[in-house]
């Protein structure tokens, strides 16, 4: 049977973040005193264990010693249910180094906090001081032994929705509300017809995918739809319109809105390449190379989650900047933000399930900077707004923010002409939807 090795590590955080941690734990714990937080490594294993080369791959220090008295312990770790990238790699190079007995290894985060409290409450405020709960779970004293353990999916479920449009559409309303899936009343109606048509029932899984295939990403039907502006009938949707800008301005565009990013032709230059007559050898030749163009947002992970939420809305930019035609390079990255009121009171602006703008404009950037560096790729440009108005009896403003990310890269022209004109995560859309209605 795998078991389950709690190993403790180094610490976590500079001396800086530990203070404005501490700083931070006691504006809702006055009483507590020196905080410590060290990583913490979670290893699911089989028999054969090599724990001293385990323990000198991860830098750990050994295992994982209980807290001392008058401690809390408190333990973050990726969120149940989940595996995060780090354990990904961090599995795969254990397993080149020989420890193929390690079935998984998680990193977490002890934090020991000087208090004596049995204040549920209170801890659980403290709680949101040290986790994501986007991405992590939180404990009290050392994770549950299971943690790692694999879990059985839940049997598929169907959404009766009766002989009638109306059943339909209160069975799919209260699964809307039971799933958090976020759907409108048109896309409500559009299911129910559509499973009217069909002849039976949906499953939790379809619907799932209809919602995602609907998500922050992927509304390129409404780029794509028809539209009227002040009652008229518009000849061109968004797409059109970015297409038509294109046909009739062409000059210096190699590809616009097509594939993964734009690229404008730029000029020729010298370039490093290896010389194919020459083993290990690299020579200067000149080359065409074109400028690549992306940008999108990443607003909803950001509005919940500001650092992993900016953090993954520029790498998903990077991706889709190298995966332009048949390879590009990115070299510069941007982040921008847009949020509502500023206020350093910590009044509420935007619903409780929001991030507020202050935490927002204090975790977002550094999040899409710590990626952008992470990957090796400089952060160099960056915006930023704020904006709340009250007219006509309502507050308007960027309550649920906007978080762009974009970049600048080059691709050399052989690798542009064999483009594919496609959009990644509109191909997602499109399947995403067809599973859901098959």
């Amino acid at each position: 049977m795998p078991s389950l090795l709690l190993l403790g590590g180094a610490a976590a955080l500079s001396e800086f973040r530990l203070s404005r941690l501490t700083s931070e734990i006691q504006a809702s714990a006055p009483k507590a005193k020196s905080v410590r937080a060290r990583w913490c490594y979670l290893v699911r294993h089989g028999e054969g264990l090599d724990a001293p080369r385990l323990a000198a791959i991860l830098d750990a220090t050994g295992p994982l010693e209980p807290p001392a008295a008058g401690m809390l312990r408190l333990s973050v770790v990726p969120r149940q249910g989940t595996r995060s990238p780090w354990s990904s790699k961090a599995t795969d190079i254990l397993h080149s180094c020989g420890l193929g007995s390690v079935e998984r290894v998680e990193r977490g985060m002890v934090v020991d906090i000087e208090i004596r409290t049995q204040d549920s409450a209170l801890i659980g405020r403290i709680a949101e001081r040290l986790h994501d709960r986007m991405t992590e779970s939180w404990f009290i004293g050392a994770p549950p032994q299971d943690i790692l353990s694999p879990r059985q999916s839940p049997p598929l479920r169907e959404i009766a929705l009766g002989p009638s449009i109306t059943s339909a559409r209160q069975a799919l309303g209260g699964a809307n509300q039971a799933l958090g899936l976020a759907l409108s009343e048109d896309e409500i109606d559009y299911l129910a017809q559509a499973y009217q048509q069909l002849g039976r029932d949906p499953t939790d899984v379809e619907l799932l995918m209809f919602a995602q295939a609907n998500s922050e990403h992927c509304r390129h039907k409404i780029f794509n739809a028809d539209f009227t502006l002040d009652g008229v009938p518009q000849s061109e949707s968004l797409f059109k319109m970015i297409r038509h800008t294109h046909a009739v301005t062409p000059q210096h565009t190699v590809v616009a809105y097509a594939d993964n990013a734009a690229i404008l032709h730029t000029a020729s230059a010298m370039r490093f390449r290896p010389d194919s007559g020459l083993p290990s050898a690299y020579r200067a030749s000149p080359q065409t190379v074109h400028t690549v163009l992306k940008a999108e947002t990443h607003n909803h992970p950001t509005a919940i989650s500001p650092f992993p939420g900016a953090a993954t809305g520029a790498g998903g930019e990077i991706r889709d900047e190298g995966a332009t035609g048949t390879g590009a390079e990115p070299r510069a990255g941007l982040t921008g933000f847009a949020v509502s009121h500023l206020d350093f009171s910590g009044a509420a602006h935007q619903p409780a399930r929001i991030a507020s703008a202050l935490e927002i404009m204090i975790h977002g950037p550094l999040g899409g900077a710590a990626f952008n560096n992470e990957f090796g790729r400089p952060n160099l440009l960056g915006y930023f707004r704020s904006f709340e108005m009250h007219v006509g009896g309502r507050r308007w403003g960027y309550h649920k923010p906007i978080m762009l990310a974009g970049g600048i890269g080059i691709i050399d022209s052989s690798q542009a002409a064999n483009i594919r004109f496609r959009k990644a995560l509109c191909s997602f859309s499109l399947v995403a939807l067809a599973c859901a209605l098959a």
